[in-house]
């Protein structure tokens, strides 16, 4: 049943570095729950019972969470092979603490905590790494969520946009790069209007500091994006 996945499982920072016919025997060995999901479908809500770490392996998907007035809030993006629930895993909570919802046709497979920490009965030789791999998701994991706080402590939205465009540059190393995600998207990342934004991207152009098309960004003036950074 798995075998059509194991690149996209293999290419995964939970299975990361374990040889793909290890990485056979050892999904038979911890035997992971799949699910099909379409477009828009909801993959968990907030407050359903957490049954384990999720990994994507096809389509695209959103995390979600609502604040107090109810408006959503887009908190990662996802990918084939990216992870979701690592951080709930290991905790005391029973429940998910946020929404994923499939933006795309999606199958995800979902592994019990039990089964990545547990002794392992058939002594998999990937197991150890396996554990290795959870504890440097989970550290990674807590990096990306203090550079979210970074971007919601940020007041004015010229600084959120310059620092969430100069994180891109930094991921990239190019001036030129793609967004990675739609406009509405970035608007609820970023936790602002999407109208708001827009006037603020086009001001940005105006002025020289950026050039774009679709979703493609243009960094023409590195310093002054870096000024705009309160």
């Amino acid at each position: 049943m798995y075998e059509k996945w194991i690149d996209t499982i293999s290419a995964s920072a939970l299975f990361s570095g374990i040889a793909k016919e290890d990485l056979k025997f050892m999904i038979n060995c911890i035997k992971p729950r799949m699910e099909k999901f379409s477009k828009n479908d909801y993959i968990v809500f907030t407050g359903e019972r957490f049954e384990g770490v999720g990994v994507l392996l096809s389509g695209a998907a959103t995390v979600l969470k609502e604040n107090a007035a109810g408006e959503r809030i887009i908190m990662t993006l996802l990918e084939p092979g990216d992870i979701f629930g690592e951080i709930a895993v290991f905790s005391s909570l029973i429940s998910w603490p946020s929404t994923v919802q499939a933006q795309e046709d999606s199958v995800v497979i979902f592994v019990s905590g039990d089964k990545i920490v547990g002794s392992c009965q058939n002594a998999c030789i990937g197991h150890k790494k396996l554990i290795l791999n959870m504890l440097g998701i989970v550290s990674e994991k807590a990096l990306n969520l203090n550079k979210k706080v970074e971007y919601l402590t940020i007041k004015s939205m010229r600084g959120k946009l310059s620092a969430f465009l100069l994180e891109q540059y930094k991921k990239t190393g190019k001036s030129t790069f793609m967004l990675p995600m739609n406009r509405n998207e970035l608007a609820e990342f970023l936790n602002v209007s999407r109208p708001s934004m827009s006037r603020e991207m086009s001001r940005m152009k105006e002025e020289g500091t950026i050039d774009y098309y679709l979703s493609s960004i243009q960094i023409k003036d590195m310093e002054s994006l870096k000024n705009m950074v309160d």
